[in-house]
């Protein structure tokens, strides 16, 4: 079957394609993104203003138009912190819905966790014993530990690298005074939560998840994304202290030159590597290694999983994905105002209902 994953991240808007079968891999058949970030977009009250949620909604008009092009057969909704902890995140889900007719499921912190950690125990395997699990996003930070396929332990922290960097690092290049203010904030924040996870045992295996520790590996050494996801990836302690310090002297202009960071990346890699940094030193850790598979992995595999135990297309009840929404072909009676013509793309069903 196609299957579509929109994901509303907090800094990129993501829809992803893939052919998939229960057993099997998931292949990535197309991909559809933009950068979005979502809090950057907040007021003074913490509401996503109205120009944000404009960006919003015309991407998920554009992303149901390009699954329905390609003949997705299902699509996965969601969305996660940067609406999650929005002032008004229920009203602006609310005209999502009324404006596009896709609903999208909000993920807790610790859903999102749980879902990636799941990701990252597939790819493993079970060989790898206790896994930490880290992935660090634009809004929140977050963290899981297990032996099983679903996490003993899965927390969620506001340690997001764009959100940091927006509250913290208000200068370019920043203040040394603000990276060592930051750098005590983000201490004083996970120093319960390590605390906690240290009470179950000691993993076997670290890996990190995120684009923000893949660009951070890439800094320090790591193999291009295009050596494939079967190169083993890795992110030392001692690089990324080096590193760490080296950004936090270039602006925003100079880390353009560095490998692996992307323009919507360069503002907010250094706030990220404060954090890779704390959580690598607080854990005692002396290296990680960076999995391919995230959030979006694990929410498809979950997906498949249901296909096989429960029936066709019934969402995992772990996640709660009450919000999954068909992809209908052109001229389905899904109650949707349908074009005469059904070679026009489904999406503009989706604005006629404005």
């Amino acid at each position: 079957m196609r299957l579509g994953v929109l994901d509303i991240g907090s800094n990129t808007v993501h829809l992803l394609l893939v052919d998939a079968h229960p057993g099997a891999r998931p292949v990535a058949f197309a991909s559809h993104k933009r950068p979005l970030s979502l809090v950057q977009f907040l007021d003074g009250d913490g509401n996503i203003n109205d120009a944000g949620q404009h960006e919003l909604i015309e991407f998920v008009l554009e992303a149901w138009e390009f699954a329905a092009r390609h003949k997705a057969e299902d699509l996965l909704a969601f969305c996660t912190s940067a609406i999650r902890e929005a002032t008004n995140g229920v009203e602006v889900l609310a005209r999502v819905k009324h404006e596009t007719t896709v609903t999208l499921q909000e993920l807790t912190g610790s859903e999102e966790a749980s879902m990636t950690f799941f990701a990252v125990r597939r790819w493993y395997g079970w060989g790898a014993g206790p896994i930490l699990d880290l992935d660090i996003g634009g809004g929140s930070f977050e963290m899981a530990f297990g032996q099983d396929e679903l996490p003993e332990l899965a927390l969620s922290v506001p340690l997001g690298a764009s959100r940091l960097t927006r509250d913290w690092l208000h200068n370019d290049p920043p203040t040394a005074k603000s990276v060592k203010e930051l750098r005590k904030y983000i201490r004083q924040t996970l120093k319960p939560v390590v605390r906690e996870f240290k009470q179950l045992g000691r993993a076997n295996l670290v890996a990190g998840t995120s684009k923000t520790f893949r660009s951070l590996a890439r800094i320090a050494g790591a193999a291009p994304s295009g050596a494939g996801p079967y190169v083993k990836r890795e992110l030392h302690a001692t690089d990324l202290g080096l590193w760490t310090q080296r950004i936090s002297a270039m602006t925003v202009e100079d880390r353009l030159y560095l490998p692996g960071v992307s323009d919507a990346r360069a503002r907010q890699i250094l706030a990220g590597a404060l954090v890779a940094e704390a959580a690598l030193e607080m854990f005692e850790f002396p290296s990680m290694e960076i999995c391919p598979w995230a959030l979006r992995e694990g929410l498809i595999l979950r997906r498949l999983d249901q296909l096989i135990f429960d029936g066709p297309l019934e969402p995992a009840p772990h996640v709660g994905l009450g919000g999954a929404v068909p992809v209908p072909r052109p001229g389905a009676n899904t109650g949707r105002p349908v074009p005469a013509a059904a070679s026009i793309p489904i999406a503009t069903a989706g604005r006629q209902a404005n």
